[in-house]
């Protein structure tokens, strides 16, 4: 793969100098046009040792605009980040839509370096880059434009370029003795980054390998590919803006084909009538087994915190179905040191900038940490659906992004539970009621409440197809009998028990045991 890149090519000192001015102005036009759309542009410069990547980052700052574009540079996994799912880090980093990240090596360092080390497995490494190709499509398929430059050298050529740096004074100390180790590991090092180039390049995303060997043609080969890149971006971004204002309607992506049986709320039956309504529980049960439940979950979240697992926990349901009297319940029982809580409102302008998934990454709790969610990212297949604000086409890949996101946090072990609260329209419609006459509740209910009742038969659909397409071994279900909401709390309560003894491996009998050896510890 590398050998046709090691062909010399050069560019001299008097066609750099007469191609540069023109270069960037045209990048810089490119930049503030781009500012105007809505694609984010992420660039990931890596290669072999010594080609140059600081120096392509720093002409690429040099040329455009910095107010438009940042430069991630992301080293070793801080404390903070090794105690989250590895993607969690360059999430954080991604850019807003209209602006420029260049990411330093990226998330393809580790695989790469993880194997040249001997660290990984072939298949380990295969396994790696299929999440690497799924994180790069999700974005890709949210309008993202990635470029992924390989700066390449010979052998030779490194090792040529190595010893002229450390010879220079003025450039010693960018020569590290890790520099070069991987020198010696040059054969191990380019066969993991032309399985990774092999594996992850696409027509959505590609690599571009360039011969660094002279850098003034890897400068203005890189910076070429960033302007045509984006110029393509522009135009096809023009053109709909032309297109739309003639009252036309251009379709950003082409629809998934989905199978006939697609909408699995069509049936007669659906997945909510399967949940017995009738369910209660007198007001003495339920105060024994609350303060039953409490206790255990008390217990449980302390030990998951010293196993240091993390749980993560989800709550929709309808309006007035009690999502908010069954956290408190929960949150009652666990040390508030240990859990947060996130209500999830309508999206800020920073994020309707980025993914939909951005804002719900960012607060994935740390190792031992408990977050819950009071609604979450289905409501990009729930309201986002029936509403008409996700495109028929974002919805229906939504059930796959929303997958491989719950997998990516339970492979790195967190809980993932996940409540459906139910109830029917009388009692729903009987709460509202309840609400407007009541004056600590009244600010609970608002006209979109009063609207969502009206579009019922849609909403069944679609959490009838949220469930069917997002329950999974690692991240299933729960559907929750609401109409007795005594009953609903116990239920939630008894589930995330149950969940979190079978998770952590503890009975009931170990739980004692388990805090005061944490006691102990903690005395010692």
């Amino acid at each position: 793969m590398f050998e046709a890149a090691e062909v010399g090519r050069k560019i001299t000192k008097e066609a750099f100098k007469k191609q540069v001015p023109k270069l960037r102005e045209q990048l810089l036009q490119a930049q503030f046009a781009l500012s105007k759309t809505n694609t984010p542009v992420i660039i990931i410069i890596s290669g072999v040792d010594a080609a140059g990547r600081g120096e392509v980052v720093n002409a690429l700052n040099e040329w455009m605009d910095p107010r438009g574009l940042e430069t991630i540079a992301i080293d070793t996994p801080t404390d903070e980040e090794q105690a989250r799912p590895y993607f969690w880090r360059y999430w954080r980093q991604l850019p807003a839509r209209g602006r420029i990240g260049i990411f330093f090596g990226g998330w393809y360092v580790d695989p790469i370096q993880d194997m040249a080390y001997g660290q990984l497995e072939p298949a380990q490494m295969d396994e790696a880059l299929i999440q690497i190709r799924r994180f790069e499509s999700l974005l890709v398929e949210d309008g993202a434009l990635i470029l992924k430059y390989w700066l390449h050298l010979s052998k030779d050529e490194q090792c040529k370029r190595l010893h002229k740096l450390s010879e220079d004074p003025h450039t010693r100390r960018s020569v590290s003795d890790r520099d070069w180790q991987h020198a010696e590991l040059y054969d191990a090092f380019t066969h993991a980054a032309e399985r990774a180039i092999r594996h992850t390049d696409s027509g959505d995303s590609p690599w571009h390998i360039i011969e660094s060997t002279n850098t003034r043609y890897r400068d203005l080969t890189v910076a070429q590919s960033v302007l045509e890149n984006l110029n393509h971006v522009i135009a096809k971004y023009e053109a709909r803006e032309q297109l739309r204002q003639q009252g036309e309607i251009l379709a950003t992506a082409a629809t998934p084909s989905v199978p006939s049986d697609f909408n699995l709320g069509n049936q007669t039956r659906t997945v909510l009538d399967t949940v017995d309504l009738t369910q209660t529980v007198s007001a003495k049960d339920y105060r024994k087994a609350l303060t039953t439940y409490q206790g255990k979950l008390h217990r449980l979240a302390w030990e998951a915190s010293r196993q240091k697992r993390s749980t993560l926990i989800v709550f929709e349901g309808w309006d007035a179905a009690g999502k908010g009297g069954s956290i408190r319940r929960m949150t009652q029982a666990m040390d508030a040191r240990l859990y947060r809580v996130i209500s999830t409102a309508a999206p800020t302008d920073e994020e309707r900038a980025h993914h939909y998934l951005w804002r719900f990454w960012r607060h994935i709790p740390r190792a031992g940490m408990v977050t819950v969610y009071d609604r979450t990212w289905y409501g990009r297949v729930l309201v986002e659906r029936v509403e008409g604000f996700a495109n028929e086409s974002e919805w229906k890949r939504a059930y796959l992004e929303i997958n491989n996101f719950e997998e990516n946090l339970a492979k790195h072990g967190i809980i993932v539970l996940k409540f459906w609260l139910h109830l029917d329209q009388e009692e729903q419609l009987r709460r509202f009621k309840e609400r407007e006459q009541i004056p600590y509740k009244r600010h609970k209910i608002t006209e979109e409440d009063w609207r969502n009742r009206e579009k019922w038969d849609e909403y069944v659909t679609a959490i009838d197809d949220m469930v069917a397409r997002t329950s999974t071994e690692f991240a299933p279900w729960t559907l929750i009998a609401g109409n007795d909401k005594r009953f609903a709390r116990l239920q939630v309560l008894e589930t995330v028990c149950q969940r979190l003894e079978a998770e952590l491996g503890v009975t009931e009998e170990e739980l004692p045991k388990a805090e005061k050896a944490k006691d102990k510890k903690k005395k010692g």
